[in-house]
């Protein structure tokens, strides 16, 4: 939640080197990028991927370690990146930058303030590679920053349309979007307040244009995931408002519902180019709404669920 309060992640297409420092009452974060550029709101990918892993394992009382290994296939399919060489090398890149960006701030993550500078990840491995340049396992370690506020669950889930929005301004959007609206029926903020938290370099007129654009586009396709949005000519304001009903919670019984290990690559099988742990979450969230009891067979009965998407579907 930390980094979608604040402009941790460049929304430049263009190497960003400039060291950026922002502050909001009390708190302060300084991001000094590296000579490869500030980490990109596309590298955040990553870190999502990783997160969602992790609080799967937390969510099933499950062991966590700091250091997450994965598939790259996977972490493309899920993100909604196609899986061809030129994906691989700007994945190794956006680890690059990830590693190099430092921080300093006083917010804390689960109740621990770190004041000494550290990076978005500690480290990253690249355990095999074919030979034609693709990357098979990656092995990220993730900061003691990050993995505190995932430990201490100081998480927000993101829609899954997220990643089909390409443009970097269109994500911090509704990154903020999700941030400061999440179940309430609307919010606003100011264009300049809107601007200072995107972490943007454009001049006030060129970023109103560029605000102007999504917005439009918006009123045409709908394409913001969760929120409409508007401009408020008068107050010089950007308008959200929830596109749906708030979610009940999902009851204790089904969060607590644990799911063997071996399960997901079955289900991997069942479902192939699908998030796994996007599908389980749905899952949780259909046996919450459908009224149904426990089932006997969880294990089953989640594979069954990606089978049937699968048919329903196909590939995302």
């Amino acid at each position: 939640m930390a980094s979608m309060e604040h402009p941790v992640f460049s929304i430049s297409t263009k190497p960003d080197r400039r060291v950026r420092r922002y502050e909001s009452g009390a708190d302060f974060i300084e991001i000094t990028p590296s000579v490869k550029g500030l980490a990109t709101v596309h590298d955040r990918d990553v870190l999502i991927f990783c997160i969602s892993q992790l609080m799967a394992a937390l969510n099933q009382g499950r062991e966590m370690s700091p250091t997450v290994r994965f598939k790259a296939f996977d972490m493309l399919t899920a993100t909604n990146r196609p899986t061809g060489g030129e994906s691989y090398q700007r994945l190794r890149e956006a680890l690059e930058r990830l590693s190099g960006t430092r921080i300093m701030t006083n917010i804390t993550t689960g109740d621990v303030e770190v004041l000494d500078g550290f990076g978005l990840i500690d480290k990253f491995r690249i355990v095999r590679e074919t030979r034609d340049g693709r990357m098979q396992d990656v092995e990220i370690t993730l900061s003691d920053w990050v993995f505190n506020a995932i430990r201490h669950k100081e998480v927000l889930t993101l829609h899954r349309n997220y990643f089909r929005l390409r443009k970097p301004l269109e994500r911090r959007i509704y990154e903020i979007a999700r941030k400061h609206c999440g179940q309430q029926s609307s919010w606003k903020i100011s264009l300049a307040r809107l601007r200072e938290k995107c972490g943007s370099n454009s001049t006030d007129k060129e970023f109103r244009r560029l605000v102007t654009k999504i917005v439009r586009e918006d009123e045409s396709h709908a394409h913001m995931p969760d929120y409409s949005m508007r401009l408020d000519g008068e107050t010089d304001q950007l308008v959200f408002t929830r596109r749906r009903p708030v979610i009940e919670a999902i009851p204790n019984w089904v969060s607590k519902i644990s799911l063997d290990p071996d399960t997901y690559e079955e289900a991997r099988e069942a479902a192939p180019g699908w998030d796994v742990y996007v599908l389980e979450q749905e899952w949780r969230e259909w046996l919450a709404n459908s009224g149904k009891e426990r089932p006997r067979k969880p294990d089953f009965a989640f594979i069954r669920f990606c089978a049937k998407r699968y048919e329903r579907e196909g590939r995302p």
